[in-house]
């Protein structure tokens, strides 16, 4: 009986010991993540997993000719490589490619790095529209990848939201025809999940839901491997119009939105008060966990850029309010008490009532979120260099009093629309989020973070913000952007120092909320309040910027990450040399001579090719992507179509043209024939001629063929000299 029990206890404690994964096998993770992105050089990291509580640090030491990186998380074991990797081998890995370097005898290094955040957050809601809409795996694994070693560790997700509630819905008893109507397409998912629009662009191919679980299996089962802690949606009260026909007598208010669509795609909201709202919220989230296993963070919207319900007098209003936060939070909990409702924070800064006041005083926000605990929300406070360097107010985390002890991360937006031109003040980036930190009431900030609208642009700002999620400190812009040249270009020469500082003085010093070009708009409009039609940063200062860049070619010319760069800075300086002749041209048509397009053409017609050797601003892959999710030729069709709706007209005025890409195939396609067209057009509607023209161009399958040149930045460096030689 007793050696029965002796094999009883070795045979529980092997099982044991199975079911917890050692720190060696836990290691594993990061050395794949490396070695995905680094191949073979990769091998020269030896991973310890540490087990404590603190937050999250790592630790670089060299034992017996090999890197030994310590960490206390699996993130931060990859962010603790990659730190290797940028500071002691000057190498970086970015979305345009790598560059790699190791070597043959390791730099020495004793350092430990430890974030003050407990969350480090990426992505914003619309990146699944203007970005992620059509990304497959491979694309996906990659972000990953990049997401680990950049040490974020909080990502926000679309994940299979339209699937999971479409189940619901159709649980309810829902119609097909009512859920068809309620979906828009995949590229304006984000704004369907905050309420903004029903059915745009809709209904979806019947395959469409169950390849959206799988990706969704793919994505969240690597992040959960790699430790983070994904951001997924909840219901956030929007319903289809149909559910009146079922429930008769169920309050539902019909919402407007800013984006010009007509009123049949307006979105309906559950009343707070309402039954259904914690019924369909609680069986949402039993929905996806029964998919796809608990979450912690949940996000739900119900008022991004939109007016709240009316009501008769400032106490009820309050009382409404509190209504929906408690209704929200309530629909999560009764599913899981555990888990966090998550609120996006750009809406608080920005919205305003018809007076053009703020509308989300401290007291309205307050009443919004007076009824969840304050460890169960956590707000994104998405927009501190708006604040701080547009709108020019107080930070919302001041302004809002530490949000009232709800957990907050701090965090930018970077980019809107998914805009390619270079913009955003390196300053601002560099050296605000410390203000944060050693404010004395900043009470419950637990993270870190950025949400550009689109990413794969401006790559120099998403390098500068990772870095800030690990350290407290202002970083010091001189040195760092020393480094960054050495990591990305392997050298830092006299002439590439002055070029930076020049682009500091310029588009790294300016700040736009939407930078596009005059020739991206249609030919008719004028944004309003913009003099010369253009939006992207326009000075001496620029040019002399472009010219200084290009200057260092002999020397840099056989790194292809310059090479990519010197294509963007050029394509930038051409662009704003076309929008001003486009200007005169302009002037000539309106003061009734004809216009000559045909040098405006030929430059933007450059500019269009030497994109074709950049990897990633390209209309061809955007339209690759989409058209991979199609089963059939109609089902590639329809993708394609909606994809190539979201970079142009969008909706229709007022978001015509919002995404604004400077992309190989779409200037040569759509920006250039477009302004042609317009001109040449003989009969007198002119507008509706125009967006007869658009909506053909989108629904016409396909992108047209370009060879790259030969020697892009030949090209690049020769056209450049000639128009900054007529004018400089």
């Amino acid at each position: 009986m007793k050696s029965q029990i002796i094999i009883f206890l070795i045979v529980t404690i092997f099982i044991s010991s199975c079911d917890e994964p050692s720190s060696e096998n836990n290691s594993n993770t990061p050395s794949e993540v490396l070695g995905r992105l680094m191949g073979q050089q990769s091998e020269i990291f030896d991973f310890e997993l540490v087990q404590d509580d603190k937050k999250e640090w790592f630790k670089l030491s060299i034992e017996k000719e090999r890197v030994k990186v310590q960490a206390n998380s699996q993130i931060a074991l990859c962010r603790g490589g990659y730190d290797y990797l940028k500071n002691e081998c000057k190498g970086l890995i970015s979305w345009s490619g790598n560059n790699i370097n190791i070597p043959e005898k390791l730099p020495a290094v004793n350092r430990k790095v430890e974030t003050p955040y407990q969350f480090r957050y990426y992505f914003n809601v619309v990146t699944h529209g203007y970005t992620t809409a059509y990304w497959d795996w491979n694309r996906w694994e990659k972000e990953i990848d990049w997401m680990a070693v950049h040490g974020l560790n909080m990502p926000l997700i679309g994940g299979a939201h339209e699937a999971i509630l479409a189940r619901v819905f159709h649980s309810m008893g829902l119609a097909q025809n009512d859920v068809d109507h309620y979906f828009s397409g995949p590229a304006h998912f984000p704004w369907n999940r905050m309420g903004n629009l029903n059915g745009w662009d809709g209904p979806l191919p019947d395959s469409y839901f169950d390849k959206q679980i799988e990706l969704t299996h793919q994505i969240l089962d690597r992040m959960y491997a790699l430790g983070m802690t994904p951001i997924v949606h909840a219901f956030a009260g929007f319903v289809p119009k149909g559910i009146k026909k079922l429930y008769p007598n169920v309050k539902v208010r019909e919402l407007g939105w800013g984006g010009g669509l007509p009123s049949d795609y307006n979105a309906y909201i559950l009343a707070p008060d309402s039954p259904l709202f914690i019924e369909i919220g609680s069986r949402y989230i039993e929905e996806w966990e029964r998919e796809f296993g608990k979450a912690t963070y949940y996000l739900a919207d119900s008022f991004n850029e939109m007016d709240v319900p009316e009501a008769d007098n400032p106490a009820q209003q309050l009382e409404e309010l509190a209504g929906f936060g408690k209704s929200v939070y309530e629909s999560i909990k009764k599913a899981n008490s555990e888990a966090t409702w998550v609120m996006q924070g750009w809406t608080f800064p920005y919205h305003k009532d018809e007076n053009g006041e703020l509308f989300w005083t401290p007291e309205r926000l307050q009443a919004l979120v007076s009824e969840v605990p304050d460890d169960k929300l956590l707000i994104l406070d998405m927009a501190n260099e708006y604040n701080h360097d547009f709108w020019k107010i107080d930070p919302s985390w001041k302004m809002y009093d530490g949000f009232f002890g709800k957990k907050w991360i701090y965090s930018f937006i970077p980019n809107m629309g998914g805009k390619v031109p270079l913009n955003g003040i390196l300053k601002t980036y560099a050296t605000i989020p410390e203000q944060a930190l050693q404010y004395h009431d900043r009470k419950n900030q637990v993270g870190f973070g950025f949400a550009p609208e689109g990413i794969e642009n401006n790559e120099i700002i998403y390098e500068l913000l990772s870095d800030m999620g690990w350290r407290e400190t202002k970083i010091d812009l001189d040195r760092w952007i020393e480094n960054y040249s050495t990591q990305r270009y392997g050298d830092y020469p006299e002439q590439l120092k002055l070029a930076f500082q020049q682009l500091r003085e310029s588009c790294y010093g300016t700040f736009t909320d939407h930078p596009m070009h005059r020739y991206q708009f249609r030919p008719y409009s004028k944004p309003e309040g913009v003099e010369d039609h253009a939006t992207v940063h326009q000075s001496d200062k620029f040019m002399l910027a472009v010219n200084t860049f290009l200057s260092c070619s002999d020397e840099l010319k056989d790194n292809e990450l310059f090479v990519y760069d010197a294509i963007e800075i050029v394509v930038q300086g051409l662009g704003l040399i076309a929008d001003q002749k486009l200007l005169n041209v302009i002037d000539v048509y309106e003061n009734g001579r004809e216009a000559d397009l045909d040098e405006v053409m030929e430059i933007l017609l450059v500019i269009d090719r030497l994109l074709a050797s950049h990897p990633n601003h390209n209309l061809q892959r955007w339209v690759d992507f989409a058209r991979s999710w199609g089963e059939t030729s109609s089902e590639k069709q329809y993708y394609e179509s909606n994809a190539k709706r979201l970079i142009t007209t969008w909706g229709g005025d007022p978001v015509n043209d919002y995404s604004g890409r400077v992309w190989s195939g779409l200037i040569r396609d759509y920006y250039v024939p477009r302004w042609i067209n317009y001109y040449k057009d003989p009969n007198g509607n002119k507008k509706q001629g125009m967006r007869d023209w658009e909506e053909n161009w989108i629904k016409t399958p396909g992108v047209s063929s370009i060879s790259p040149y030969e020697n892009p930045l030949q090209v690049a460096m020769e056209t450049f000299a000639k128009y900054y030689k007529d004018k400089y």
